[in-house]
């Protein structure tokens, strides 16, 4: 998984690729995929599904051959990370692109070395969480919003082995979020001489 675009494939192909959102083209199908299946089939309020923490996110957006058919949202806080917003598009739930979008999240999350994730699920979606290994979390809290009722899940996850940390490369650190694996624009300028371009600097301290 990374955050290049998706090579073109035969219209039938059922392959699964799973990638992060990288600009407001890929907003636009997240904010498609989510109308669909929040406000058209469970009559959300669109201020409701579309609560203001879309642009403090990351997005995985999930592809069956080339045709954009789920999205999850991942949001970060202090020690753990919150899964949340997993749609897919109801010609595609025969499929396993929810287990693919879910999976990516969990290692995408391990990657960036927390150890916990947490999650509020539909009642009725519990076992499909439980089969990542999450729990409820035991608040014996009842969650209710946008007319379902939710249940509080918790993973506790170990960071990868490749987590990223204080300690890693400094390149890795300022590649593009979730393509860390290869050299990005900014190793290719590590080539030039430093030469510290200020010249508008001075005349605009004058």
């Amino acid at each position: 998984m990374h955050g290049t675009r998706i090579p073109l494939a035969k219209p039938d192909s059922r392959a699964i690729t799973i990638r992060l959102a990288r600009d407001p083209n890929d907003l636009m199908l997240v904010t498609a995929i989510r109308s669909a299946v929040y406000l058209a089939e469970q009559d959300c309020p669109f201020d409701e599904e579309f609560d203001g923490n879309d642009m403090v996110a990351a997005h995985f957006i999930g592809y069956i051959g080339n045709e954009p058919a789920g999205c999850l949202r991942v949001r970060f806080f202090g020690d753990f990370a919150k899964v949340e917003r997993l749609a897919v598009r109801h010609q595609y739930r025969r499929s396993r692109i929810a287990f693919k979008l879910v999976q990516a999240s969990v290692d995408y999350v391990k990657r960036k070395g927390f150890r916990k994730i947490y999650g509020q699920a539909q009642d009725r979606l519990v076992d499909f969480w439980a089969h990542f290994g999450a729990k409820p979390l035991g608040h014996n809290r009842k969650i209710t919003f946008s007319d379902f009722s939710y249940t509080e899940m918790l993973l506790e996850i170990e960071p990868g082995p490749d987590a990223i940390t204080l300690d890693s490369d400094p390149y890795v650190i300022i590649r593009p979020e979730g393509d860390w694996d290869r050299p990005g624009v900014l190793d290719a300028s590590a080539g030039r001489a430093v030469t510290s371009p200020l010249r508008d600097l001075a005349l605009a301290d004058r």
